[in-house]
């Protein structure tokens, strides 16, 4: 029997050492690395590549697990990224399904059911539960309502201003003047009704535009 290499990336340690002892157990799954962030990993990864799967938490520091599964596209590597995550949103679970996550599982996933998934997915086949899938669907039939608020170059910036980026940051990587982006997010602000930063990012999260 192959044995499934595993990593797990999680930036809490409690929950990545308890991962790791629980995962013990199976002879025909090896944690061969516990990182705390996307950057730890992806340098994890350049220096081991003979990696069948990633647990990916989404919320770390560093670098999230968003950008780690565009890392690991543009890497094309043979690891399939299953995301471990608490949160249930439709719109979280919907965006790491068009990145290339190969399942997703909450932090409250009992012990079969991690095992069941890690299996598949390592023989090359996706898994997403039946409460999962429901949740990604139901959040692509509401986004229908939502799609056409937004302008693709406003989606864009609203997306790099939900990062924390700054009004220059923004700029320069649109590649168009720091005045061009205060106007569209003058629009933003405009056409989704709210004052400020944090009230946008409310309502964008709300609207599942982000």
């Amino acid at each position: 029997m192959k044995t499934i290499k595993l990593v797990i990336a999680d930036d809490h340690e409690l929950f990545r050492n308890g991962l790791k002892e629980l995962l013990r157990k199976y002879n025909d799954i090896d944690v061969v690395g516990c990182v705390s962030d996307g950057i730890e990993f992806i340098e994890y990864y350049k220096n081991n590549q003979d990696i069948d799967i990633v647990l990916l938490d989404i919320s770390m520091p560093n670098m999230n697990g968003f950008e780690v599964l565009d890392q690991i596209k543009d890497l094309t590597p043979s690891v399939k990224p299953i995301i471990i995550s608490m949160h249930d949103e439709g719109n979280y679970i919907a965006k790491c399904a068009r990145m290339g996550a190969y399942s997703y599982l909450l932090k409250n996933t009992d012990q079969d059911e991690l095992i069941k998934v890690v299996r598949v997915v390592s023989k090359g086949k996706k898994h997403f539960s039946p409460k999962i899938s429901e949740k990604m669907i139901d959040y692509m039939s509401d986004s229908t309502i939502s799609e056409n608020v937004l302008s693709k170059k406003e989606t864009e910036v609203l997306e790099l201003i939900s990062k924390g980026n700054t009004t220059k940051e923004i700029a320069s990587m649109l590649y168009v003047s720091a005045r061009t982006i205060e106007t569209h997010r003058s629009n933003i602000l405009k056409k989704l009704n709210v004052k400020n930063t944090a009230e946008l990012i409310i309502k964008a999260v709300k609207m599942k535009l982000i």
